[in-house]
């Protein structure tokens, strides 16, 4: 394997059989287990509006999670390289999925929301222009085919 390359190995096993398996639509259920070689168990299922189970991980969650995940890293790198101290990360990710008439469907945008608070209020205007780097660094948002928008934000300092 090439220094350059990382491979990823996921299970995915499918759990919604109700006994006569994809025989109709309603019949069978959208339940899943996700494993990964020393990782705990994920528990998937299609969107409620699938006839998923709510209380279960969906893909399209799943999909925003991951953005919002690698934006962070990657933000939090460019930070360390660019000086900056954060010190508090958060970020209300949201996105939006459009249905075609012939049942598909894609995302068509999302967009994070980060809010980050900094150790040094002058470096405030320099931490959220680090938006833009982390952006462009993010190997998820890289690998997408719809538009990812960024309205960064820094927090209050809170007092506890």
């Amino acid at each position: 394997m090439a220094l350059n390359q990382h491979h990823y190995e996921i299970n995915v096993n499918w759990t919604g059989n109700r006994g006569s398996g994809t025989s109709a639509y309603k019949a069978y259920g959208r339940d899943h287990s996700v494993t990964a070689v020393g990782m705990p168990v994920l528990l998937g299922s299609a969107d409620k509006t699938f006839h998923g189970d709510r209380d279960r991980w969906n893909p399209e969650l799943l999909l925003l999670t991951a953005l919002a995940q690698c934006h962070m890293l990657s933000y939090l790198h460019v930070a360390v390289k660019h000086g900056v101290v954060v010190t508090k990360y958060e970020d209300t990710a949201t996105g939006t999925l459009i249905l075609n008439p012939d049942g598909s469907g894609q995302f068509e945008s999302a967009t994070l929301h980060p809010k980050i608070y900094v150790a040094d209020p002058a470096t405030e205007e320099l931490a959220l222009s680090l938006h833009a780097e982390a952006a462009s660094q993010c190997f998820i948002a890289r690998s997408l085919n719809f538009p990812v928008h960024h309205e960064p934000g820094l927090l209050t300092p809170t007092f506890d």
